[in-house]
């Protein structure tokens, strides 16, 4: 992608001091280029390798459609200068950044990584400083917004001139606070490169992203990269009830604030009291308590809550602010968005796609559920493939009836899937397979009966390829709600006894 500067010219032998140039005493450097077939007149052509492509074999593309020199990570029998670093998706972000105007040290910002929770911290973060009365930017999966402006995102982490683009223009709106949203695959291709936080927090650490990353350790390393971009000043944020992180926090030399529900921690929570429609907790940092009552619930919530809570005390605001900013976020889309059209039942539309996110939903729900709980599930086509049968493992054990659907396959066979989700049942006779996705969400709902909970799970947020986007392009969320105005309207249902909820009816069910 194409990048302009906000500054008039960098010199590559004064910016990069350790690297050779061949070609010529110096580089100036007013815009640079990763997309050979991008390049302008005057470009810096940045030779950026993938797994999928080697940018080195286009440089004389970048040359014939007019940039005048090269970065790259070899030298190159060219007609050009060439500047060679050991790392050119690493330089080409620290480019992005600079030319930009190194936006990141104009504003204080926070960085989120981790398995889940990752948007919804950034939601509640941005609610956070919207209560403080500070103009906050956001990164998300859901959005990118300058402070003024909001657009929909197509990716969790931009690419690192459109993501140094986003950070200009909160500076550029006077933003005090940027909270950005850090995926693995955006730490592992460098895309963060030059950006630098005043707080750095991650929600969780669980198995995912394996067939991309190779291992789980990998997984693990690549995301505690984002402690590397913390300003000299700043501050960690960890859970000290996730086994991976506590790994994190014995090998992390820097400040750190750690959050917990039964670890001690800095800053812990306590549920007083849950229920389908909302929940209170008890925020207490050192001497000082709140009161937290969100329209949203479960344990996974509260741990959410906490990073959010936590990054704002490290940004100097008051825990009774924090507690009214938690509490004006009363939905995040996709993200156990509930479906209210009057039925004696609950709806939810969660985006859990890994087997982990999957059973922290159906969990949560087992918690506030009188009654049975019903999931509609598929597994992504190109998703990691491990995934299918561990997806049918958790529904079998922790939903009381499961319905297997398509998630757009995308070309693939969608039998395949199916029998791969089924493989992780014990057994399958229980599963009730409906390709058709919108056949099975309205199937689940005609089975619920009052004080039951749907949740229909995979898609949250995502559009339908090629179909209309409406209420947050969640065409689960538009299937849910008509049948339950024109068909679930039409049902008399029968009175809901009284029952006594036992604990053992809150738990996973037995292996």
């Amino acid at each position: 992608m194409h990048t302009a500067t906000r500054i008039p010219r960098i010199s590559l032998r004064e910016f990069f001091p350790e690297s050779p140039i061949f070609g010529g005493p110096d580089i100036r450097v007013t815009s640079c280029c990763d997309e050979a077939r991008r390049c302008r007149p005057g470009d810096l052509y940045v030779a950026v390798s993938t797994a999928i492509a080697d940018g080195h074999d286009a440089v004389s593309e970048a040359l014939r459609r007019g940039a005048k020199a090269v970065l790259a990570e070899r030298p190159l029998p060219v007609d050009a200068p060439v500047c060679v670093v050991p790392d050119s998706r690493e330089a080409y972000g620290r480019l992005c950044q600079r030319l930009a105007g190194d936006p990141s040290e104009r504003m204080r910002t926070v960085g989120i990584t981790g398995t889940n929770g990752k948007t919804t911290t950034a939601w509640l973060l941005d609610s956070i400083f919207r209560a403080a009365g500070v103009r906050n930017g956001l990164i998300s999966s859901l959005a990118h917004s300058d402070g003024v402006d909001r657009e929909p995102a197509a990716r969790t982490t931009p690419p690192a001139r459109e993501l140094a683009d986003w950070l200009a223009r909160m500076a550029d709106q006077d933003c005090g606070t940027a909270v950005v949203e850090v995926s693995s695959r955006a730490l592992a291709e460098r895309r963060t490169a030059g950006v630098e936080f005043d707080v750095a927090v991650m929600t969780n650490v669980r198995r995912d992203h394996v067939d991309y990353h190779g291992s789980i350790f990998n997984y693990r390393r690549i995301k505690s990269r984002l402690f590397k971009h913390l300003k000299p000043d700043g501050a960690a944020i960890l859970n000290a009830d996730d086994p991976a992180s506590k790994f994190v926090l014995r090998h992390l030399d820097r400040p750190v604030l750690t959050i917990g529900m039964h670890t001690p921690a800095e800053l812990m929570a306590r549920v007083i009291e849950r229920h389908p429609c909302e929940q209170t907790f008890l925020l207490t940092a050192g001497d000082e308590t709140a009161a937290v009552q969100t329209r949203m619930f479960g344990d996974h919530h509260v741990y959410n809550c906490l990073c959010a809570a936590a990054a704002g005390l490290l940004m100097g605001l008051e825990l009774t602010t924090i507690a009214r900013g938690l509490e004006a976020v009363e939905t995040v889309p996709g993200r156990m968005e509930p479906v209210v059209a009057g039925q004696p039942f609950g709806v939810y539309v969660d985006a859990a796609r890994s087997p982990d996110a999957l059973a922290v939903a159906l969990r949560s729900l087992r918690q506030v559920s009188p009654g049975r709980v019903i999931c509609v599930f598929g597994a992504d086509a190109h998703g990691d493939p491990s995934h299918r049968p561990l997806l049918g493992r958790v529904v079998e054990r922790m939903a009381h009836l499961g319905v297997i659907t398509n998630d757009h396959p995308r070309g693939q066979q969608s039998l395949e899937i199916v029998h791969d989700i089924l493989d992780g049942y014990d057994r399958p006779a229980r599963a009730h397979v409906l390709p058709n996705r919108a056949e099975a969400i309205c199937w689940a709902l005609s089975k619920a009966r009052p004080g039951d909970a749907v949740l229909i799970a995979g898609k949250g947020e995502r559009p339908s390829p090629g179909g209309r986007q409406q209420h947050h392009g969640c065409d689960d969320q538009l299937v849910a709600r008509q049948w339950l105005r024109e068909v679930g309207s039409e049902i008399e249902y029968e009175e809901e006894r009284p029952r006594v909820i036992s604990l053992a009816s809150r738990l996973p069910l037995a292996n």
